[in-house]
């Protein structure tokens, strides 16, 4: 059976199982987020799944988030339907991070949502305030494996993005970018 098939079989009862945990303290949540993070298998996915759709502003059906996942700024972050996050990603959504629908994310890829300021001097750069800006990446994108998505991007529909690639600028859709910084491979 897939995993689409099975988690379309459970959906009512993961549905409530999600309606329970929403109930908990939002960081008894994030403690239950950190306790399952590692659990392998497909009740991993379930109970991963479960918390994660407590935590999040929106979160689609059939999302898969692998082990060892770190996620920061629950609340700023969106994601569609038919996801996967594989193992080992960071997501910081602080600054706002929202994922369409059919993406998927190759393990250890990085998805940042903002940047240290270093207007105050008087400060060490550490110490300066972020500076949030949106990442938004649409609908049926592929993110090879090692990715780094930095602050402020746009990954628009149907790309592909090259192992070990940095992306710091805008990709169009219908294109494969590759390298540090992300250029232009392929139009398709």
């Amino acid at each position: 059976m897939s995993g689409r098939n099975l988690f379309n079989t459970f959906d009512s009862v993961i549905n409530v199982f999600v309606i329970l945990l929403s109930w908990l303290p939002k960081n008894l949540r994030m403690l239950f987020w950190d306790w399952t993070n590692a659990i392998p298998g497909i009740v991993g996915i379930g109970v991963r799944y479960c918390v994660l759709k407590s935590l999040c502003k929106k979160c689609g059906k059939n999302v898969l988030i692998g082990t060892n996942v770190g996620i920061s700024g629950f609340q700023s972050l969106e994601i569609g339907s038919n996801v996967s996050i594989h193992r080992q990603c960071y997501i910081e959504a602080e600054g706002g991070v929202t994922i369409g629908s059919n993406v998927s994310i190759a393990h250890q890829t990085s998805i940042l949502s903002t940047n240290h300021s270093w207007d105050d001097e008087s400060l060490p750069i550490k110490y300066n305030k972020l500076k949030p800006a949106k990442v938004f990446i649409n609908d049926d994108v592929w993110i090879g494996c090692g990715v780094r998505v930095l602050a402020g991007v746009l990954v628009d529909k149907r790309s592909v993005i090259a192992a070990g690639a940095i992306v710091t600028k805008d990709v169009q859709k219908r294109t494969v970018v590759g390298g540090n910084p992300a250029r232009l491979l392929k139009n398709f």
